[in-house]
C-alpha cells in the first residue's frame, strides 16, 4: 500500500513540475506593441496598432475616438496593411489632462507617436475635425513620416464662414454649438447623430447608438476646447504647402461639412483628387463602407 501511495505522489509531483515547466516556456501571444504611448509627462494616448505592412494612420473626428474606425481596421489588416488609430488627448481611452486642446497640441502629439513607433512613409487619414488635424500636421511638420494624405468629410479648410469663405457655420451657429457643449452636451450629441447620415434613417438604430456611445465617452472639457480651436482655425493659407498626394473623400449629402469643403480643398491642394460618395452624408465611412474601404486601399497602393 505504501508503495502505491509513493508512486501516486511521485506521479503527481512530476505532473505539477511538468505544468510549471510548460508555463515557463509559454510563448507570448502579444506582438509587443504598446497600447498607450506617452507623448509628454503624465499624458498617454491610446493607440490601436494592428497588422503588418505599409502603415496607415487614422485620426478620428469630434468628439469621437479611434474606435470609430472599427470596420476599417478589420478590412485593412486583411489586405496586408499595418493600421494605427490614435485617440487624441481628451478622447476615448487617452488621457484627458487639464491644459490646451488645440491643433498645435494635437499635431505635436501625433508627431511623438509616429516617432516612437518609428513610422515612415505612412498614409495619414483624418475624419471631420480629424481632417483638419492631419492637414495642420502635414503643413506644420512638412509631411514628416507621411507619404500620402487622406481627408474624410474634412472640416477644412475652414469649419466656419470667414471673409472670402462664405461656407460652413456662421459665427452665431458656432457660438451656439460651443455653448451647448457646456450646457446640454447629451442633447447636442443626439442632434448631431440625427444629422450624421444622408437622412435621419440612413444609419440603423444600432449604429446610431454605437456612435453616440463613442461621442459621449469624450472629456466634456476637451469637447468644448477642441471645437473652439476648430472655430479659430483657418487652413486656407497652408494648403499650398502640401506636397504629398491627397485623396479627398466626401459625401455629396453631407449636412455637417458641406461638399463644397471638398471642392475648396481640391482647389487649394495641387496634387489632390476627390472621391464622391453619392449616397452618403457625414458618415461615409459606414454609409458606403465597402466603397470607402476599397478606395482607401486603392489610394494606399497607388
Amino acid at each position: 500500500m505504501k508503495t502505491i501511495i509513493s508512486t501516486i505522489s511521485l506521479l503527481a509531483a512530476l505532473t505539477i513540475a511538468g505544468s510549471a515547466g510548460a508555463q515557463q516556456k509559454r510563448v507570448p501571444a502579444s506582438a509587443g506593441r504598446a497600447e498607450y504611448i506617452e507623448v509628454e509627462n503624465n499624458v498617454k494616448l491610446h493607440v490601436t496598432d494592428l497588422g503588418e505592412g505599409q502603415p496607415i494612420v487614422l485620426i478620428h473626428g469630434w468628439p469621437l475616438n479611434d474606435a470609430m474606425y472599427e470596420y476599417q481596421y478589420q478590412y485593412l489588416v486583411q489586405k496586408g496593411f499595418r493600421v494605427i488609430g490614435i485617440s487624441l488627448r481628451g478622447f476615448g481611452k487617452s488621457d484627458r489632462p487639464y491644459g490646451k486642446y488645440n491643433f498645435d497640441v494635437f499635431s505635436d502629439d501625433i508627431k511623438v507617436v509616429l516617432e516612437k513607433l518609428k513610422i515612415q512613409n505612412a498614409l495619414l487619414g483624418g475624419f471631420s475635425m480629424g481632417g483638419a488635424v492631419v492637414t495642420h500636421y502635414i503643413t506644420k511638420y512638412n509631411g514628416a513620416h507621411v507619404s500620402k494624405l487622406a481627408l474624410f468629410a474634412a472640416a477644412a479648410p475652414s469649419w466656419k464662414q470667414r471673409e472670402g469663405f462664405p461656407y460652413g457655420a456662421t459665427d452665431e451657429a458656432a457660438a451656439g454649438l460651443i455653448h451647448t457643449t457646456m450646457t446640454n452636451r447629451q442633447q447636442l450629441i443626439a442632434d448631431f447623430g440625427k444629422g450624421f447620415g444622408a437622412t435621419e434613417n440612413s444609419l440603423s438604430p444600432e449604429r446610431s447608438q454605437w456612435l453616440a456611445g463613442i461621442n459621449l465617452d469624450a472629456s466634456p472639457y476637451a469637447t468644448t476646447q477642441a471645437i473652439t480651436a476648430l472655430r479659430d482655425l483657418d487652413l486656407r493659407p497652408a494648403l499650398a504647402k502640401i506636397k504629398v498626394p491627397v485623396a479627398i473623400f466626401h459625401g455629396t449629402k453631407d449636412k455637417l461639412c458641406d461638399f463644397v469643403f471638398a471642392e475648396q480643398l481640391h482647389k487649394g491642394i495641387k496634387n489632390s483628387y476627390i472621391v464622391k460618395f453619392e449616397n452618403s452624408g457625414h458618415a461615409l465611412f459606414i454609409e458606403e463602407m465597402d466603397k470607402f474601404n476599397t478606395e482607401l486601399e486603392k489610394f494606399a497602393k497607388s
